[in-house]
Parts: structure tokens; C-alpha cells; sequence
């Protein structure tokens, strides 16, 4: 989900008599489970998709704040109302963990800030998506944080020390909003007529993209096996969906919802489901920014942060005010 086309500048994982003796004392350290922190040293390419990595998944939760946000005055209860501004303002938490593990390998926010909004850098294809119905803020915290979750609890055991750290808070407040998707849900498939269409509707539209959010098959994700090898990722792309398809399909029979894979049955021989591709086309031209949102979510990311040039202007200031009355007073 948070490495959707990075590139680890690597096409293959070198055998470690290819490697130097600095190289080989880092991957040993990599193969017995040991932190890497901010002061060891790494190899450049190792630095470099740390970057990339954690720079998408941190523009992920950022931007993932708006196809919810937009909900919070329309939600149908004050109740429900507190618990998605909880949400929405739980994301931005952890963008804000995520950038800060990114600034320990040596690149400022603004950099990264920069990169999203140049198009250099990309944020999870989900968020491309747009969210119509009530029942549609259900899917996503529902299907989509469910998927999120799928790929952050291995990334609590991620080799990098300060991303694995950030991982750990973020997984507990994660759980709550697949939770809280989920409860969306259950209330709208088990109400009115109506209500359980709308529901219905949201898992037809949300199923397939949020299949894609692990990324393109193993077989085409070539730069997945150095990542692996590094231990930046725990698990393929293919595992984490079919994981995420195991644990979804009985959830959505006892919703008395309809997964829409024609293709979808049980396979005994390897204990779970078999079920469709999603249409890759589709996920490519998301990725080029063709999607039905991309320019409505990275012009709302510009604008905001155009608009709160003069907060952090003002921030500025105070600081370097605070400095020089520190410095007079020594």
C-alpha cells in the first residue's frame, strides 16, 4: 500500500559475496532481526526507499483525511459526527509520526511536502476514489482501514527503528477505525431497504480498489524482493490480499452483503478464497494521476498548505524570537 512503485533502484537482491564488508555486516545485522536506527550506517539505496516508503505513507494518511472529512458535517448523528472529526484528526496524528521517522534519515518535511505536490511522490491509490454515500465512509474505514491494517502490523517489525516504533500507535488507533467502518456498516445493511443498497453499492464500488492498494501482483512487482530482503517489507504484495480477502469474505456474508467477485469460492486445498483480479489498467492510470480524484485531492493539499503559509510563518518567527531572548539572557 505505502510502497505502491517505489523503486529500490535494484532489480535483483545481490548474493553477499557481491557485497562490501560494510554491506555484509548491515545485512547480517538485517537477517538476526536488529533495528537499524538513524545513526548506523546504512547503504544509500536502503536510506532511499526508506524515504520513499515512509514519505508515501505518511502523504497517505494526510490525504486519506479527505475523502472522509468532507462527511463530517453531513454525518447523520452528532454521535457519529465526533467519532469521524475523531478519525480524520487521528490520520493527521499519524502522517505527523510518519514524516518525523522520515526526517531521521536525513529529509526535511517540506521536502517531502514538496515531492507530493510536484507529483515526484505518490499516496496510496485508494484516496483517488470518491466517497458518495454515508455508507461509502463506512466502506472506507471498514475495507480500506482494514487493508491499511493488513499491511501496518508487519511494518511494527519493519528493520528500521524509528518507522517500526511509529507503527506500534499507529496499529492501536487503526484497529478503532476498522471497528468503527465496520459498525457503519452492520447499522446501514441491517436497516432499511434503502439503507442496505447503499451499503451494497459502497462494497461494489470500494471492493476491487481497495484490492489494489497492496500493489501489483509479485510477478510485477519487481522491486519488492530487495525490499524484502532488507525486511523494509515483511510479506508480498499476493499475501497480504489473499489475507485481506480471507478475513473480509465471511465479514461481509454475516453484513448479508454480496462480495462483488462472480469468480469468488472457497478453496480447500490452500485453505482459502480464490477470487478475481482486480482490473491493473485501472490501478496504472490511477497512478499517472487519471483517476476520478487525483487532481481534486492534490489541489486541496496545495491549497491547504498555501493557505497556512502565514501559521507557519508566524511559528517561524516566534521560534527565532525565542532564540535570540534565550541567547541574550545566557
Amino acid at each position: 500500500m505505502y510502497a505502491q512503485m517505489v523503486n529500490t533502484d535494484a532489480n535483483r537482491v545481490r548474493d553477499i559475496s557481491e557485497m562490501s564488508e560494510e554491506e555484509r555486516a548491515f545485512q547480517e545485522r538485517i537477517d538476526r532481526g536488529e533495528k537499524i536506527e538513524p545513526t548506523d550506517w546504512m547503504p544509500e539505496g536502503y536510506r532511499k526507499t526508506l524515504i520513499r516508503q515512509i514519505g508515501q505513507h505518511a502523504h497517505s494518511e494526510i490525504v486519506g483525511q479527505l475523502p472522509e472529512g468532507n462527511w463530517i458535517t453531513r454525518a447523520p448523528t452528532l454521535e457519529r459526527k465526533v467519532i469521524l472529526l475523531a478519525k480524520v484528526q487521528d490520520e493527521a496524528g499519524h502522517g505527523l509520526y510518519l514524516y518525523c521517522a522520515a526526517e531521521t534519515l536525513g529529509v526535511s518535511r517540506d521536502e517531502l511536502i514538496e515531492l507530493l505536490h510536484a507529483g515526484k511522490m505518490k499516496y496510496s491509490s485508494i484516496f483517488n476514489y470518491p466517497t458518495l454515500t454515508w455508507a461509502d465512509i463506512g466502506a472506507v474505514g471498514w475495507l480500506v482501514d482494514g487493508a491499511a491494517i493488513m499491511n501496518q502490523v508487519p511494518l511494527q517489525r519493519t528493520s528500521f527503528g524509528p518507522y517500526s516504533r511509529a507503527m506500534v500507535r499507529i496499529c492501536k488507533e487503526e484497529s478503532f477505525h476498522q471497528r468503527q467502518g465496520f459498525d457503519i456498516m452492520m447499522k446501514m445493511a441491517g436497516g432499511t431497504p434503502e439503507q442496505h443498497r447503499m451499503a451494497q453499492d459502497a462494497l461494489n464500488r470500494f471492493w476491487y480498489p481497495s484490492l489494489m492498494m497492496f500493489g501489483p501482483s509479485d510477478k510485477e512487482s519487481v522491486h519488492s524482493a530487495q525490499s524484502m530482503s532488507w525486511k523494509i517489507k515483511i510479506n508480498t504484495n499476493d499475501e497480504l490480499r489473499q489475507k485481506f480477502v480471507d478475513q473480509t469474505v465471511p465479514q461481509a456474508e454475516y453484513l448479508g452483503l454480496t462480495v462483488p467477485d462472480d469468480q469468488l469460492k472457497w478453496n480447500q486445498e490452500k485453505n482459502g478464497y480464490d477470487f478475481s483480479e482486480p482490473d491493473w489498467s485501472e490501478f496504472f492510470e490511477v497512478l499517472k494521476g487519471n483517476g476520478p480524484c487525483n487532481k481534486e485531492r492534490l489541489d486541496a493539499r496545495i491549497k491547504a498548505w498555501e493557505d497556512g503559509a502565514w501559521v507557519r510563518d508566524g511559528l517561524m518567527a516566534h521560534a527565532d524570537k525565542s532564540t535570540v531572548a534565550r541567547t541574550a539572557a545566557e
